[in-house]
């Protein structure tokens, strides 16, 4: 049957912000350069929540046509054209697979970025992988949303391989690498997943640990249990995707 209860409300109250501005920045109504209307501007026009309206900005975010700064407001950056080639990350899906292949993918990468940067670290990029590990603490003592600070914690450990391929790879899938932003865009802003915030604050804090301490092997043993518990996580979701749902969950 036709209809909308597939996608759900809740899918598709943040959808239908992101896809109305991604069409107007690609239709050039918004230039690369203009700033966006501010978040109440957008809760007028669109009717909708807070919450709604920062998803749909969080989606534009991470497909790279839309940048935030700090103090002044989201400004356009985009439309970014992307190779298909490197498409690996940024499709939306609510397909468990594809994130557990994603972050099998990121092993191979981030494992070795992790003991490279263990070797290779200046002291200044120590303290930016500390400030990163730091400022996602202060995120989750605030109640704020932690899933940039985690972007930006891979990408600080990309940075101090010294090895600018590795900081080219994150930045060509960007922020989407980090499942729960996509796998939140599909499900309409709701995590069915408890909050783990402070399991992979932990998990950062013995990757940083490793790093600092300039110990290749065991930075490589603290990214892979990180990356490999993410995988655990989201298996752990396979049996409540496949629970029966009542005919008014679509």
């Amino acid at each position: 049957m036709q209809g909308s209860g597939r996608q759900g409300p809740r899918r598709s109250l943040s959808s239908r912000v992101s896809d109305a501005l991604r069409a107007q920045i690609e239709a050039g109504f918004y230039a690369p350069g203009d700033k966006l209307p501010t978040e109440p501007a957008l809760i007028d026009r669109f009717g909708f929540s807070r919450t709604v309206i920062r998803e749909a900005i969080a989606a534009l975010r991470a497909d790279g046509l839309v940048e935030s700064r700090q103090g002044a407001g989201v400004f356009v950056i985009g439309p970014r054209q992307i190779d298909p080639g490197l498409k690996l990350f940024t499709g939306e899906t609510d397909k468990i697979s594809d994130i557990i292949e994603e972050l099998e993918l990121r092993i191979g990468i981030e494992v070795e970025a992790a003991g490279l940067a263990a070797a290779r670290s200046s002291p200044a990029q120590e303290a930016e992988i500390q400030a990163q590990v730091d400022h996602f603490a202060s995120l989750i003592a605030q109640g704020e949303p932690t899933a940039e600070a985690d972007f930006l914690f891979h990408m600080a450990i990309a940075t101090a391989t010294n090895n600018a391929r590795f900081r080219s790879f994150l930045e060509h899938v960007g922020r989407r690498m980090i499942p729960r932003v996509k796998f939140r865009t599909v499900m309409g802003g709701v995590d069915p997943l408890p909050s783990r915030d402070e399991p992979i604050l932990q998990e950062h804090r013995e990757i940083a640990d490793a790093i600092l301490a300039r110990d290749p092997d065991r930075a490589r043993e603290a990214m892979r249990r990180h990356l490999v518990t993410g995988i655990k996580r989201y298996r752990s979701l396979t049996a409540w995707r496949q629970a029966p749902k009542s005919d008014g969950d679509g």
